[in-house]
């Protein structure tokens, strides 16, 4: 076990949780840890590029895509969305207060070194392509976030 690494599985899409895990794996990384991030599921939504991607797929993968958010920008909140109104009012307030967007957390946890994974599991059951993910990703299974977890002295489930 290595006291100074760290593992995240994100596991939903929702802001405020999307916020939650990069605030955390960033103070981590901050802090001189080794933090690892596999997102799997709806986690997956946050890496997704905001436009869209030609790939092919299935009809039911194109209408599962075009069911999800595309990208950090497009995510509701866990409570009180208001079909969007909530997302959009926790945005201007946390401008307001001069706190950094996901899209900004991400670029630092980029910067601090993060390892972010995609789980290919996951991206295979939603449809998912790598060319409709983010730039600077890791793909891969369970068996690595285990590897992951196993080293780590601090596992968290967002």
């Amino acid at each position: 076990m290595n006291a100074n690494k760290k593992t995240v599985i994100v596991f939903s899409g929702d802001l405020d949780r999307a916020m939650a895990a990069f605030i955390i794996a960033n103070g981590a990384a901050a802090m001189g840890n080794e933090v690892s991030m596999f997102f799997t599921f709806w986690g997956l939504n946050i890496l997704r590029r905001p436009d869209k991607v030609k790939t092919q797929k299935s009809f039911l993968e194109a209408l599962f895509g075009r069911m999800m958010p595309r990208g950090a920008e497009r995510l509701g909140l866990s409570r009180m969305n208001f079909g969007g109104l909530g997302a959009l009012m926790m945005k201007y307030i946390m401008k307001q207060k001069k706190v950094n967007t996901l899209r900004e957390l991400i670029e630092t946890a980029r910067a601090l070194g993060v390892k972010m994974i995609a789980c290919t599991m996951s991206m295979d059951v939603m449809g998912l392509k790598k060319e409709e993910l983010i730039d600077g990703l890791e793909f891969a299974g369970v068996a690595t976030y285990l590897g992951e977890a196993d080293e780590s002295n601090v596992n968290l489930f967002i």
